[in-house]
């Protein structure tokens, strides 16, 4: 239980960070300077207000200052992140799998969110990311895998949207080297397969509810993101699933 409650902590302290960079990396802002403040009113926020997901609720969801209500977004991401954590701290068994775990969760984190809000994911998470990935290799995959499932990844998403002349964004081509550096081939072909599954699933519902048409353009980082979590966290499991559903399809 103390184990849980340093994990659920330092994840909430990372989603505290991470509304700061996705408020600000789209538009190029620094994470530093100027010091948290409300966007509205720009006034700098109290200690009170910085308490992840508790500053919230003791403002009742309303700025301090001007009293504008504040995104959910700033607690949601904070206890997602805070839930990762736990969920990684559960899982991993070495010191190396659980820093590679908790940095991988904040940058799709932060991926997910920003192209939901912006329809971008920033180089700025990703490049660092991909260079995080394939230096961490050394106590996960290891290099030659994690170099391979980038390039290997990568090129695969960069082909479909040649194919598709523009339906698959620079953005997601570039999280998507940072999966498979994280990941390696085996973990990207997972990813692919549950965030392909899901996006279709998505735009297919939509399509019934005549909310979008058939050239609409929807935000594939979020599910790259979240099937790329879910690869890391029980890859092994989700492939002998695939694979008992695929052998009792073909026996039909």
């Amino acid at each position: 239980m103390v184990a849980w409650g340093v994990a659920g902590l330092a994840g909430l302290l990372a989603g505290s960070f991470l509304n700061v960079a996705i408020s600000r990396l789209p538009f190029g802002q620094s994470v530093v300077s100027p010091g948290s403040h409300c966007p509205r009113c720009k006034h700098r926020l109290g200690v009170l207000d910085l308490i992840p997901v508790l500053g919230y609720m003791l403002r009742g969801g309303r700025c301090h200052y001007c009293q504008e209500p504040i995104r959910s977004r700033y607690p949601l991401v904070e206890i997602l992140a805070s839930l990762g954590f736990i969920a990684v701290a559960e899982r991993s068994g070495l010191p190396g799998a659980l820093v590679s775990g908790w940095i991988f969760t904040t940058i799709l984190i932060a991926a997910s969110f920003t192209d939901l809000e912006t329809g971008l994911i920033p180089n700025l998470i990703t490049y660092p990311g991909l260079i995080i990935g394939i230096l961490l290799s050394a106590k996960t995959i290891g290099f030659g895998a994690s170099l391979s499932g980038s390039i290997g990844f990568a090129g695969l998403l960069w082909a479909a949207a040649a194919l598709s002349k523009g339906g698959m964004g620079g953005g997601d081509i570039k999280l998507a080297a940072v999966v498979g550096a994280f990941l390696g081939i085996q973990g990207s072909g997972i990813t692919l397969l549950l965030a392909s599954l899901a996006g279709s699933v998505k735009a297919g519902h939509l399509l019934v509810k005549g909310r979008c048409g058939r050239k609409t353009s929807l935000p594939f980082g979020p599910y790259l993101a979240a099937s790329a979590w879910l690869a890391w966290m029980w890859g092994d499991q989700l492939l002998e699933i695939y694979m008992a559903m695929i052998s009792s399809l073909s026996g039909i």
